[in-house]
């Protein structure tokens, strides 16, 4: 929950867990993170869910040792204030290393000649998965080499997308979620 009067001083927070539940940030292996430190949201109390209808596969999934694994990846600052940061999904695994898809799209969104953009992990044979940014523009003189230089200013060398894809619009739902795994050529 977040108090009112802590709205200012606590941008872009969730707040804290409501009483009751608890809350654990962890890095793959389940270790406890430092607060900062960015990880997968773990939660438990008494208001979780017990399980998924007819789902015990994604049950054992979700809920492990009394915890809910949210698939949301978030950290928490010294005060216990929770930061939600994108979806573990939404993690590339490039060269070792796992990069943001959302910390991507927010550095292209931010640049005035881009409308829409979304970023996935593609497929390579060497590092796992590359960058791979698909973006709508704004008008059509933006180029491929004005996105690298932009984003070279904004984002480290590994975070740079390798590939990028000018459309004219995203592929949504009806609820104007992007659908990412049709970006790639999925079904």
């Amino acid at each position: 929950a977040m108090p009112p009067e802590r709205l200012a001083d606590k941008p872009g927070s969730c707040g804290r867990p409501i009483r009751g539940v608890r809350l654990r940030i962890v890095d793959d292996e389940g270790r406890d993170l430092p607060p900062g430190a960015t990880g997968e949201v773990l939660i438990a109390g008494p208001n979780v869910m017990l399980g998924y209808w007819n789902e015990p596969e994604l049950t054992r999934e979700t809920l492990r040792d009394g915890w809910l694994y949210t698939g949301d990846l978030g950290r928490v600052d010294d005060e216990g204030f929770l930061y939600l940061v994108g979806r573990k999904r939404d993690l590339i695994k490039c060269a070792g290393e796992r990069i943001s898809a959302v910390e991507i799209e927010e550095a292209l969104l931010a640049h005035p000649g881009v409308l829409e953009a979304s970023v996935t992990g593609a497929p390579h044979d060497v590092l796992g998965e590359i960058a791979s940014a698909f973006v709508v523009r704004r008008d059509g003189t933006l180029s491929e080499a004005d996105l690298r230089a932009w984003c070279a200013a904004r984002l480290t060398h590994h975070k740079i997308p390798r590939a990028f894809t000018f459309l004219d619009e995203l592929p949504k739902t009806a609820s104007g979620k992007v659908q990412k795994h049709r970006l790639l050529g999925g079904a």
